[in-house]
């Protein structure tokens, strides 16, 4: 089976909608998407990750479900720098960088910071949603493994958004989220590719392929979006 996740496209945050530039974004990966063989689409409650997915479903004459868990990955903390909540997966280096326990996926979860807020109880939320999806489709978990009668090349996707397809990721492939979420960085209307891997029947890993592909910006000479990545080079002010 694949699992497609995908950020939508590049967002007009105040509004909860696209650009005019994520419009255009959206119609390219529409265009990529209409061409598979999709057996079920999720989405996001969210309007831009709704929006994104809007162009597809009107190709492929389909209907998504909504899925709350889905939503852009609410864990908070307290900023150490400032005292004030802030979202979880948008760190200082100078701070994250010098806090192995955020480098370990057993370990992450019980470092100080995170015990400030509410990150274990959304990571809580969002493993068990996965985990209830994959079970739709007969797979049961089994630590890192899954168990499966009958593995499929059934392809799904979802529409969601950067930090929550990273908890998503790091749940299924065993990487500690925030290793993810400040390492790398998926683009507006960006595909990223889970595969079942069955090297043994009835028992499956589940593998990155592809993560953050914007090929179909490429292919029709739009530009890549940069929201959601600071400048490469420090801006002279």
């Amino acid at each position: 089976m694949k699992i497609l996740l995908i950020r939508h496209a590049e967002p007009d945050y105040a509004r909860d909608s696209l650009t005019e530039k994520g419009w255009r974004e959206a119609e390219l990966l529409s265009q990529r998407l209409a061409g598979l063989d999709i057996r079920d689409i999720y989405c996001s409650p969210l309007g831009r990750a709704r929006d994104t997915a809007s162009l597809t479903l009107q190709k492929t004459k389909r209907e998504a479900e909504i899925l709350p868990w889905l939503t852009e990955f609410r864990g908070k903390v307290v900023d150490p720098c400032n005292a004030v909540h802030k979202i979880s997966w948008n760190l200082m280096p100078q701070y994250w960088t010098r806090c192995p326990e955020l480098f370990d996926k057993d370990r992450w979860l019980d470092h100080d910071l995170m015990q400030t807020g509410n990150v274990r109880a959304i990571y809580a939320e969002t493993a068990a949603g996965v985990d209830a999806l994959l079970g739709r489709y007969g797979f049961r978990r089994d630590g890192y493994l899954w168990q499966t009668d009958q593995n499929s090349a059934d392809t799904i996707v979802l529409f969601c958004h950067c930090a929550i397809s990273q908890a998503i990721m790091g749940h299924l492939l065993g990487i500690a989220p925030p290793v993810l979420w400040h390492g790398f960085v998926l683009p507006p209307s960006s595909v990223t590719t889970l595969v079942t891997e069955e090297r043994l029947k009835g028992t499956v890993f589940i593998r990155c392929c592809q993560m953050g592909d914007t090929s179909h910006l490429f292919a029709a000479g739009e530009p890549v979006s940069h929201a959601g990545l600071f400048p490469e080079l420090f801006p002279d002010v």
